[in-house]
């Protein structure tokens, strides 16, 4: 899986929008101040896995607020790149760290208490529902349900809740996938508890998934499709796991 830590301009002048509410944001009452509410939650979610003080989200709220009225900058931005590369990379590979030790001590349970079982690579898997269809190949297409969630029970992503199956080319989604559902047969269900490793890595899928996150579907194999179709992966609309299984 890439490791994208760094941080661009870009991406940090549109999460700095998060800053617009300091350490005691006051309640939005007109129309124009939940519309700029709604853009401060939308993407001061990206900064979660940094897990800020409040003192630094308002020396945050200070920058923004200096830039965006044209005002003479308190520090020269570029000469802090470096230290701002290093603080992105540093505190989202602790939290990581974290994140992972949980989602470790999730899936032992699972194979533990709930009978699982768990390949070579790490993958945790129960059958719910045994299948009497054929299994499919990593090049296959396959049409499922599914439901995702975090560890706490989070969904992230459901067709189930859509109302509507997907088909995918196996050897396109994450690791965990490509694996797991070659284990299952047509018109099977299967639990499957998905390391890091196996999914999004340190990196994750901000905002619904942090790095590091063990993820959680329950997917329903409703056929294979050989030939080619339009597909959609399972996972965050923005950051589906679109890269081969070999490498995410």
């Amino acid at each position: 899986m890439k490791k994208n830590f760094l941080p661009t301009m870009a991406i940090l002048s549109l999460i700095g929008f998060s800053a617009i509410s300091c350490s005691k944001s006051k309640e939005p009452k007109t129309e124009e101040e939940k519309t700029f509410y709604s853009i401060g939650t939308m993407f001061g979610s990206r900064l979660i896995q940094l897990s800020m003080s409040d003192a630094e989200i308002d020396a945050l709220a200070s920058g923004l607020r200096d830039a965006a009225k044209g005002e003479k900058q308190k520090v020269d931005p570029m000469a802090y790149q470096q230290k701002i590369q290093e603080i992105f990379k540093s505190r989202m590979e602790k939290q990581a760290v974290d994140v992972k030790k949980k989602g470790a001590e999730f899936l032992e349970n699972f194979v533990k208490k709930e009978g699982a079982q768990k390949t070579a690579s790490g993958l945790a898997y129960k059958h719910l529902k045994e299948g009497t269809g054929p299994s499919p190949k990593e090049t296959d297409m396959v049409k499922v349900h599914y439901h995702g969630t975090l560890t706490d029970g989070t969904v992230f992503d459901s067709s189930r809740e859509r109302g509507k199956e997907v088909s995918f080319p196996l050897n396109r989604v994450i690791r965990g996938w490509t694996e797991g559902v070659q284990l299952m047969k047509v018109g099977g269900t299967t639990k499957f508890v998905i390391p890091s490793e196996l999914a999004y890595g340190d990196t994750g899928a901000p905002p619904k998934i942090r790095g590091g996150e063990t993820l959680v579907f329950e997917v329903e194999l409703l056929g294979i499709e050989k030939a080619p179709a339009e597909a959609i992966v399972p996972g965050p609309a923005k950051s589906a796991p679109k890269v081969p299984a070999k490498k995410k």
